[in-house]
Parts: C-alpha cells; sequence; structure tokens
C-alpha cells in the first residue's frame, strides 16, 4: 500500500505540476501559455507572407502540442480575435454575440508584423525539445512587450488559478517608456467590447473591477445598449434581462437584438416607465453591471508568482533593455565578421594575393601562400588576423567576380557597415534611450493601424447600486387578525408597502420576534404587536416598548429596547418565559395607565406612567418594575 500511495503522490505531483507550468498559466517573459507560444512558432516557420488555412496550421502546429487539435484551434481563434499578433481572414466568430468561429478549413491566418517584431528573433530563443523528441520548439520568445498585460489571460491550475485583464497597449508602452525614465505610471483595464469600469479597487491587477454596459437613454421611452461590459454577450445580456422581467424587476415592453458590427440591443420601456428610472434597475438586476475578481499569477522562473501590473511592467523595463542590448551586440559581431572578410577580399584581389596560389602544386601549399600574402598588411586586417577557414572562404571566390570585382563599391559597402557599428556602439553606450525609441517605432506602427489602438473602455466612479432602492415597493403585506396569517397572498388590512427583497419582521402576541424572507402565506398567530420590514438602519431608531406581566407575581414590569441584530428565522423572546405581554408600542413618547386587581383596604386602583422616563436598554436586558402589585390592565393613551 506504501508502494502505491508513494506511486500515486509521485504521479500527482508531477501532473499538478504540468498543468500550472505548461498548461494553464502564462510566462511572465512573453506572456503567453504554450499553446499559444507553439501557434506563433508554428506560423512564424510557415510564414511566407501569404495567409494560411487555419486547418493547416493547427496540423502543423500538432507537431509541438500534444493535446490535439480542438485546443488548438480554439486557441488560436481566441489569439487572432486580440487582433494584435494574428491576421485572420474569414469568420473567426463574434466577440459580441458569442457565435463561434466557422471550421478550421475555411479560415485563414498569418502572424503580424507587430508579432514577428515583438516575439521573433530565433538566434536569441532558447529552444528545447518537443514532446516526442522530433522537433524544437521555444522555451520562451524573447518578448519585447509585458504581452500578459497586453492581451490578459485566464486559466484554472491544480489549486491556483489566474485571471489576468486586458490593458491597451498604447497604454502599456507608455507606462514602459515612465518606468524607464523613472517616472510614475499607472494603469488600467481596457476592454474588447469597449463599456464602463470603475478600478477604485483594482489594487494594481489584485483585486476587482465592476464593468458596466454602456446605455444610451437619449430617448426617454426606449434604452439603447451600445456597449457590453468585458466577459458579456449580447445573448447573455438579453437573457439576464428577460430573467429579471420575468420575476418582476423590471418592466419592458419588447427587447431586440440589432448587433452586426456595433453592439445595438433596444429596450422598449412599458406603458408609464421611463429611461432616467430604469437604468439602475438594469445594472443592479441584469448582467449590464458585473463584478470581475482579478488574481495576477503567472509563471516566473519556472514557478508561479503572484505580481502587480506595476511589477511587471518593470521586469519587462528591465527585460527589453536586456534583450535589445543582445541585439545588437549580436549584430555588431555579425557586422564584424563580414567587414573583416570584405577586407580580406578586397586585399586579396586588389594586392593580387590570388596570383600567388598559380605557382602553388598542393592545398597546403595553396593556403600557406595565401597567408604569406597578407603578411604585409597584418595592421590593416587587425588583430584577428587570417585563419584558415578565412582562406577557405577566399579560395571559393570564383574567378568571374574576381575580374568584375568593383573596388569602389566595394568600399561604399565597407564605410556603410562601419557607419552601422558606429552607430550601434552608440545605442549600446545609452541602451536606455534605443529601448526608448523602439517603444516608440511600435507605438506609431501600431497608431498607423486600422483602429489606431485608442482606448475602448472608459474609466469612472460608479455609485453603488442599493438593490432596495431601486426596486419599488409596490406589493401588499396584509394581515389577516381572525386567522392569524400574514403576507403578500392573504386577505386582510395591508400593514405596510414591500419589495420582493424586502424581509419582514413580526412580533406576536406572545412577545416573540422573528425576521424572514418576504412570505406569501405566514402563520403568526392572533393579535401580533407589530409587522414590518427588516431595515436595520431605520429599526434603529425605533424603539419597542415592552409592557408585560411577571408570571409569579403578576407585578407589572416595562422593558424598553431597540432590535439592531438577528439571525434569518431565528425567534428572540422580548419578554421572560411565561411573562404575559400587556402592551407593545413603538412611539418615543406616549403615556398609559396600570389598571390593578382591586384589593381590601387599597384605595389606589390606578397610576398612570410616561414611557419616555425609562431607561432604553439591551435586548437581554430585564424589565423595569412598575409596582408592586399584581396588574389587571394596561390602558393606552392616543396622545
Amino acid at each position: 500500500m506504501a508502494y502505491i500511495k508513494n506511486i500515486f503522490d509521485k504521479n500527482f505531483l508531477e501532473y499538478a505540476s504540468y498543468v500550472i507550468r505548461d498548461r494553464a498559466i502564462p510566462d511572465v517573459e512573453d506572456g503567453l501559455k504554450p499553446v499559444q507560444r507553439r501557434i506563433l512558432h508554428t506560423l512564424f516557420e510557415m510564414d511566407d507572407g501569404k495567409f494560411h488555412k487555419v486547418a493547416n496550421v493547427v496540423g502543423h502546429c500538432m507537431q509541438y502540442h500534444p493535446h490535439g487539435d480542438a485546443s488548438i484551434g480554439d486557441a488560436l481563434v481566441v489569439l487572432a480575435n486580440k487582433e494584435l499578433f494574428i491576421d485572420k481572414q474569414g469568420n473567426f466568430g463574434n466577440i459580441f454575440t458569442g457565435d463561434g468561429a466557422s471550421a478550421p478549413r475555411y479560415i485563414e491566418c498569418r502572424a503580424t508584423p507587430l508579432a514577428k517584431d515583438i516575439f521573433y528573433n530565433p538566434k536569441l530563443t532558447d529552444m528545447t525539445e518537443s514532446y516526442d523528441g522530433r522537433k524544437k520548439e521555444p522555451l520562451l520568445f524573447p518578448a519585447k512587450l509585458p504581452v500578459a498585460l497586453i492581451i490578459g489571460a485566464e486559466g484554472i491550475a491544480v489549486g491556483m488559478s489566474t485571471k489576468i485583464l486586458p490593458h491597451n497597449i498604447l497604454e502599456v508602452i507608455e507606462a514602459e517608456k515612465a518606468c524607464l525614465h523613472q517616472q510614475p505610471f499607472a494603469l488600467s483595464p481596457d476592454f474588447p467590447t469597449g463599456g464602463l469600469v470603475d478600478v477604485s479597487e483594482y489594487k494594481d491587477g489584485n483585486g476587482k473591477v465592476v464593468v458596466r454596459a454602456k446605455l444610451d437613454t437619449s430617448d426617454p421611452k426606449r434604452i439603447i445598449v451600445r456597449e457590453l461590459p468585458f466577459g458579456i454577450t449580447t445573448e447573455t445580456l438579453i437573457d439576464s434581462v428577460e430573467a429579471a422581467v420575468k420575476a418582476g424587476r423590471i418592466k419592458i415592453q419588447s427587447i431586440n437584438d440589432f448587433t452586426a458590427e456595433n453592439v445595438e440591443i433596444e429596450i422598449k420601456l412599458a406603458r408609464g416607465v421611463y429611461a432616467e428610472e430604469t437604468v439602475n434597475a438594469l445594472y443592479a438586476f441584469t448582467a449590464c453591471e458585473q463584478s470581475i475578481s482579478v488574481n495576477f499569477l503567472v509563471i516566473k522562473d519556472n514557478l508561479p508568482v503572484l505580481m502587480s501590473t506595476t511589477e511587471v511592467i518593470r521586469f519587462h523595463a528591465d527585460a527589453l533593455v536586456k534583450i535589445l542590448t543582445k541585439e545588437l551586440e549580436l549584430e555588431k559581431q555579425e557586422l564584424l565578421d563580414k567587414l573583416h572578410l570584405r577586407t580580406l577580399e578586397r586585399l586579396f584581389i586588389e594586392e593580387g594575393i590570388y596570383r600567388a596560389i598559380e605557382r602553388m602544386k598542393t592545398a597546403e601549399g595553396v593556403k600557406k601562400a595565401v597567408i604569406a600574402g597578407f603578411e604585409p598588411f597584418a595592421e590593416e586586417i587587425g588583430e584577428r588576423g587570417v585563419s584558415k577557414d578565412d582562406v577557405e572562404i577566399l579560395l571559393k571566390i570564383p574567378i568571374r567576380r574576381i575580374s568584375l570585382y568593383d573596388i569602389t563599391k566595394a568600399k561604399e559597402e565597407m564605410r556603410a557597415i562601419q557607419a552601422r557599428i558606429k552607430e550601434i556602439n552608440a545605442h549600446l553606450k545609452n541602451t536606455t534611450a534605443y529601448a526608448v525609441n523602439f517603444l516608440d517605432s511600435v507605438r506609431d506602427r501600431i497608431k498607423a493601424d486600422a483602429g489606431g489602438g485608442a482606448r475602448k473602455t472608459v474609466v469612472g466612479k460608479f455609485g453603488k447600486v442599493d438593490v432596495k432602492e431601486v426596486v419599488k415597493k409596490d406589493i401588499s403585506l396584509k394581515y389577516d387578525a381572525a386567522a392569524g396569517y400574514t403576507g403578500t397572498a392573504v386577505n386582510g388590512e395591508t400593514v405596510a408597502e414591500v419589495s420582493p427583497f424586502d424581509r419582514i419582521l413580526t412580533v406576536r402576541k406572545n412577545g416573540v420576534y422573528t425576521v424572514q424572507d418576504l412570505p406569501d402565506k405566514l402563520f403568526i398567530g392572533e393579535g401580533a404587536w407589530w409587522i414590518g420590514v427588516a431595515d436595520k438602519e431605520a429599526l434603529a431608531g425605533t424603539v419597542f416598548t415592552v409592557i408585560y406581566k411577571e408570571a409569579e407575581t403578576g407585578f407589572p414590569y416595562i422593558k424598553r429596547c431597540v432590535i439592531e441584530g438577528w439571525i434569518m428565522n431565528k425567534e428572540y423572546a422580548l419578554v421572560p418565559e411565561n411573562a404575559e405581554v400587556l402592551l407593545i408600542d413603538t412611539r418615543k413618547k406616549f403615556s398609559f395607565t396600570a389598571h390593578y386587581l382591586p384589593k381590601p383596604r387599597v384605595k389606589i386602583s390606578h397610576e398612570a406612567f410616561k414611557a419616555q422616563d425609562y431607561a432604553v436598554k439591551g435586548l437581554k436586558a430585564g424589565g423595569v418594575r412598575l409596582a408592586a402589585r399584581e396588574i389587571d390592565r394596561i390602558e393606552r393613551k392616543t396622545s
């Protein structure tokens, strides 16, 4: 059994690790999940400037992704609909209506120039073996932007999950520039569906946001939904409105969906209902308002880490400088190699060194003759000298090229190489400025594209919609004193106008009170003292004056208290056990007369009191004795 347990423990840990690191959670370095990384790698491999059938892309990607074509196709459509890294052609679905994409054989895609600029650099990309060992795939792309912040992410792993909201790419670029300049910055989410967002509790990517639909209320008799809250489609929004109508929370005449390129849902209001008074009800009872909790969990250094948007911007600002520095150093080395070969080539042809090989009879002699021919030009060649590999390259130059060699053109090419090396050296001395220039070039390219990367979601602050205030109190709560029933389906006297969300406080004849949801029909017995809405704010100013008769002595007692809290459906007693309640009144000031049982030689048969003369105490406090005489009844004065 211990052996089997160890096997299960080991396999479960491996599975959990795999799901967390290699499936559900994006990596902070390139902001991609493995399937997204493999899709982009496939598009870079297939790239020839033309569109490719998505079915072909999916099939090619299956060489790297072990989870089948469905997961690849779905992930590709989602990534393409971000409209940043994949150009699409055909029906890729509709993010507004929730309609799915056409079959992969009918739609086409290719990598965008932006994707190549941000991700693609095979010389700097670390590769690893694919799942079957036949291919090499990127371990991580050297991404030059915080992609996780730009496109967002959502994933559920074992024991943890991530929820990263998308942000505007231009604002992310500006934030990264500010970070490079050591200036303050702040970011707010921006959603492809537009709408409104309240970021008061965003907490730098680890709190929550409230999103709302954008409503057009210019016509008092109808409301037009122009933009959707993030994560909601037109279908789910319409369903939520219809559910609210059935529940009696809003009143409308009809709802129609005219969404095409832009969202347009028309809500015609019922007679006597106007747009201004319905807006809050839509936010309160429908999907027009949503609260989204966020959790910025990413993989960093092969471990799951909870980060903030600020930390990610700082991480990528440093990463950008390092990546661009590596690119410059790599380009400089390649140019130095090229300049060295061009110098050797010029000397080899211009100084006639190639003629020396005509007299040599062996390959070794040829090589020695070439090396000897360069000795007078050692200072011009530099410390690098002439290697055997250099000689091999020179000896492969065709005779035709030697005869047509243009010295002027060669010198111009070498001067261009030297100028570029000088330019690279200047960039390497100030890599921060070079990184800012790179970000500016990306920003300008995005602005030049259709749409221009403009923010779609309006940031604002929403007042909290109180459901109780939004719903009209148009339901009659009744009490049938003869039968002892209360509720909305009872024939009797109306005791209050309530809403479906109100809770009801009832104080029964025996002094027991209970708080319950609004009932259709509830038995509370005859002679109930109080029935009303259990509103803590309203009840905080309501003093219950209870006059009761003690069971053992029959003496009258008075208790004044406030009902401040309760547990739903639990019974609470205002008076001691077996005591008889004589009067309950909620007026702050009133007078009453206590009538005592007649006794021999006792002339006083009644006595007047004022309720306000007695202090208000806690619910659990005992009553104050009014007199040491057995009470008969209490007479309440109306004024």
